[in-house]
C-alpha cells in the first residue's frame, strides 16, 4: 500500500511539474497588474524595468516611465504584503496566496544596466527576502532575471535567490545551469505560423526538436512573440511548451482549466 502511493504522489508531481502554466506578458500594462496574474494562477509574471537614478522603474520604454511606478511598488511591496496575509501552519514564511502548492516566477526583464540594475534589485529584496528567497520558504517567488543579464560566467556569483533567463544558443557548464531558470526564445526563430488553422508539420518537427533538448535539461520553455490565441495556445502547448505567452490571461486560464 505504502509502495502504491509513492508510486501515485510520484506521477502526480511528475504531472505537475509539466503543466502548462501561463507567462503574463508585460503584466505591468495589465489593469490589474499583479493581481489579476495571481487571481488567475499564472506561474510567471513579467515585469519590464530601467535603473533610473538609483531606482527601479516599470515601462516598457523609457519615455514611459511614470513617477511612481517602480518594481518595489508595483511588485516586491505587494507580494510581501500578501505573503504577511497568508501565514498558516503549512507555511510559517507565509506564501502568495492560501494555496498550499501556488507560487510563481517574477520575470524582470532588465532593459539596460543589467548589472547596476541587480546590484539595486539585491537592496530592495533584502526587507522581503523571505518572500523572495526558496532557501529560507519554499513557498517564496523565483525572482528570475532576463533581458541585459550580466556575462554567463558571473552567474554562479549572484545568490541563490536569483536566477536566470537562459538562450538555446548560450552553452552553459555544470555548475552554471543551476543558475538558469528556463530557456526562452523568439517564437520567430522557428516558425511564421500566425495562430490561426493547423501549426505547420515542419515548423511542428522544429519546435519539438529544440523543447525536447531543452526539457532534457530539466528546463522550462518559454516563446516570446507566439500567437497569442486559443488555438495556438492549445497547440503549443500539446507539443510542450511550457509557459504559453500571452496578453489575455484571464481567457488563457480559462482555456487551461
Amino acid at each position: 500500500m505504502i509502495r502504491f502511493a509513492l508510486i501515485c504522489l510520484t506521477i502526480c508531481f511528475s504531472l505537475q511539474s509539466i503543466a502548462q502554466q501561463i507567462h503574463s506578458h508585460n503584466d505591468y500594462e495589465k489593469p490589474e497588474p499583479l493581481t489579476a496574474a495571481i487571481r488567475n494562477r499564472a506561474g510567471s509574471i513579467e515585469a519590464d524595468v530601467y535603473l533610473v537614478d538609483g531606482k527601479l522603474m516599470v515601462a516598457h520604454e523609457k519615455s514611459q516611465i511614470k513617477p511612481g511606478r517602480t518594481l518595489d511598488s508595483l511588485y516586491l511591496k505587494p507580494i510581501a504584503t500578501l505573503f504577511a496575509q497568508n501565514k498558516s501552519r503549512y507555511s510559517a514564511g507565509g506564501s502568495v496566496t492560501n494555496e498550499r502548492k501556488y507560487t510563481f516566477q517574477l520575470l524582470i526583464d532588465m532593459k539596460d544596466n543589467g548589472v547596476e540594475a541587480i546590484r539595486e534589485l539585491e537592496k530592495a529584496v533584502a526587507p522581503y527576502r523571505t518572500c523572495f528567497d526558496r532557501t529560507m520558504n519554499p513557498m517564496a517567488i523565483q525572482l528570475v532575471i532576463s533581458g541585459n543579464r550580466p556575462p554567463i560566467p558571473n552567474w554562479v556569483d549572484y545568490p541563490a535567490y536569483l536566477l536566470f533567463d537562459g538562450r538555446p544558443s548560450e552553452l552553459y557548464d555544470d555548475e552554471t545551469i543551476k543558475h538558469v531558470a528556463l530557456i526562452s526564445d523568439s517564437f520567430q526563430n522557428y516558425s511564421r505560423w500566425n495562430g490561426e488553422g493547423e501549426l505547420p508539420e515542419r515548423d511542428r518537427e522544429t519546435l519539438k526538436r529544440f523543447i525536447k533538448r531543452a526539457h532534457h535539461d530539466n528546463k522550462p520553455i518559454r516563446f516570446w512573440g507566439a500567437p497569442d490565441n486559443p488555438n495556438a495556445w492549445k497547440q503549443l502547448g500539446k507539443i510542450g511548451v511550457d509557459f504559453i505567452n500571452t496578453d489575455q490571461v484571464e481567457e488563457c486560464a480559462k482555456m487551461l482549466k
